[in-house]
């Protein structure tokens, strides 16, 4: 058994999730393997990799979190281009070989790989991001995207001059409609005279949807031409071009996933990051390293919500707090998602 360090406060809703889980297995292999057994969290990126500043990024620091609190050797490894499903198995069936446990995949991406690995390395705890997969030994971190897009749509009414705002979403699939249809309510239920321009990327994330700056900078050029003075993105690494192309315009940009007014890479545009839809990975990846480290691993859907402030909305720029209306609105429909008299869409 892994040995156990000295446990340290965690956040309310990280510690709720815990004791509402099921505890399945044990932290490592019976089989004396001390090598194995000293080997901690490895995580296996999405498209994009570590440096996307977002959603890839928020999971490596997780990562870091979990490495520096309980003291063992943990591993984080990049995609490949045009990888296949064979490809994912692989590199999550070389994690747990070489003991690392839990091997969390980083991405919906990861759902066919995990169902093929998880059932062969029973005695290895698996998480997933944003899919579920079925399996006593697999932890499906799920998070309630609608409602930090909510938020979102909220603070772009409150902040457009011209009653238009954009959203760039990176691939075309269900995942994303969630931020879309959330940002749309928002907007909406705050301001039913703002337009909201949508756009997708690519249809599939092979075609770099998720990994394409270029593609995200012209969609958001498109949707500035047509008067949209807020540009929310949903699109990974490809969202950098969104905010480029937002701050050259001197409109707003909405970051996703990571406070990405906080991003050292980022500097250069921050002034022109309004604010960013958080989605706390890293705090999903650190539980699930957690629940392991205390040999009561996570299984089962996991969901990351408001409630338990796995999702929100980052208030990091001072200019947040200088446009009128807009913290005491946000703080209204933060209050009213948790209390159900606001339910949020997700298509």
């Amino acid at each position: 058994m892994r040995r156990i360090s000295k446990l340290t406060r965690v956040a309310v809703g990280v510690a709720s999730l815990a004791l509402a889980a099921t505890a399945c297995g044990g932290t490592s292999s019976d089989s004396g393997d001390e090598a194995k057994e000293d080997l901690g969290l490895a995580i296996a990126y999405d498209i994009g990799g570590k440096g996307d500043q977002s959603f890839n990024d928020a999971a490596y620091a997780g990562l870091q979190k979990a490495q520096k609190e309980f003291g063992y050797k943990t591993d984080d490894v990049e995609p490949t281009e045009g990888e296949t499903d064979a490809d994912k198995e692989q590199r999550l069936a070389s994690l747990a070989k070489q003991g690392y446990n839990p091997v969390i995949g980083i991405g919906f991406a990861y759902g066919p790989a995990m169902e093929a690995v998880a059932s062969k390395y029973p005695d290895t705890t698996f998480g997933i991001v944003d899919s579920v997969v079925e399996g006593d030994n697999v932890a499906s971190l799920v998070f309630a995207e609608e409602q930090a897009s909510y938020l979102a749509g909220v603070a772009a009414a409150k902040a457009t001059k011209t009653n238009t705002v954009g959203f760039v979403g990176g691939v075309d699939i269900p995942l994303i409609h969630k931020f879309e249809a959330g940002y749309k309510q928002g907007v909406a239920e705050t301001n039913p005279k703002v337009k909201v321009v949508s756009q997708y990327l690519t249809q599939t994330a092979e075609e770099g949807g998720f990994s394409s700056p270029d593609k995200g900078k012209a969609a958001a050029e498109g949707q500035i031409e047509k008067n949209a003075d807020v540009v929310y993105q949903a699109a990974g690494l490809s969202g950098q071009g969104v905010i480029e192309a937002a701050a050259k315009a001197k409109v707003w940009a909405i970051g996703v996933d990571s406070d990405q007014y906080k991003q050292a890479a980022l500097a250069t545009y921050k002034n022109y990051i309004l604010t960013s839809a958080l989605k706390d990975v890293g705090g999903a990846v650190y539980a699930l390293a957690k629940s392991v480290e205390d040999d009561k691993p996570l299984s089962g859907t996991q969901t990351f919500d408001l409630k338990v402030n796995g999702v929100g909305l980052a208030e990091s720029n001072p200019e947040f707090a200088k446009i009128a209306g807009l913290s005491d609105a946000v703080a209204k429909a933060k209050a009213g998602i948790i209390d159900g008299s606001i339910k949020v869409k997700t298509e």
